[in-house]
């Protein structure tokens, strides 16, 4: 039942939801601003828009929202205070200890695996037992993209060793790997390519509909890097 989840990036730590967001927003601000001069924005005769600087980079977020409910039948979560399964997510919006939020992955199935950051949680309890404690919760999370972490790909890596290698720095390419227990998708694609974006090609390939929950065990083909990139 729980197919989204955020895997925190430092510790390896899953945060599952409970059901699917019902629609989910996706926003891009390219990284473009408005010219300016010492005299103010940089106009003239004929224009018909104010002037562009390109600063390159710019942002992708996504807002969505999540119910969370302790009454649901079928979930793997038995806990009776909602708060119990929402405090994680609260808490990856605040300051580790260099001073920004940590580093997570939204994942959904195979179509949604992106590191980001949580910049901004709004939550509405309801249905109270006697005591106060709430077990329904809706939450509307922003969350921020950040780039992959940098590493060496396997073209770099054929060039470093003056030839053709395959994954793991081998001398062919391997043609399977067999997922350990706790293995996070985005892992093994850094492991096998060396890079984690490859992630969603590599589910693709393998006919993987819930990366989440793949047995310990069970084996995956590793194609080569070519064909993968043409899953993209």
């Amino acid at each position: 039942m729980e197919r989204v989840a955020f895997l925190i990036e430092s510790t390896g730590e899953r945060i599952g939801c409970l059901l699917n967001p019902e629609s989910l927003l996706f926003r891009r601000q390219a990284g473009v601003a408005t010219r300016h001069t010492a005299g103010g924005i940089a106009a003239g005769t004929g224009l018909y828009d104010d002037q562009l600087l390109r600063r390159g980079g710019g942002v992708t977020e996504l807002t969505f929202n999540l119910l969370f409910d302790v009454s649901l039948a079928g979930s793997s979560m038995k806990v009776n205070d909602v708060r119990d399964l929402t405090g994680p997510i609260w808490r990856l919006s605040e300051n580790s200890a260099d001073g920004t939020p940590p580093v997570c992955r939204f994942v959904w199935g195979k179509s949604w695996h992106l590191p980001g950051i949580i910049t901004s949680v709004a939550e509405r309890f309801e249905y109270f037992n006697a005591e106060g404690v709430p077990r329904r919760s809706w939450m509307r999370l922003r969350f921020r993209r950040v780039a992959e972490p940098v590493a060496p790909s396997i073209r770099e890596r054929r060039a470093a060793a003056g030839g053709m290698t395959g994954p793991y720095g081998a001398t062919r390419p391997l043609e399977s790997h067999e997922v350990k227990g706790n293995e996070r998708p985005d892992q093994i694609a850094a492991q096998c390519y060396g890079d984690p974006s490859l992630v969603r090609a590599l589910m693709a390939h393998n006919n993987i509909d819930d990366p989440l929950h793949m047995p310990a065990g069970k084996m995956l083909d590793i194609p080569p890097l070519e064909e993968l990139e043409a899953l993209l």
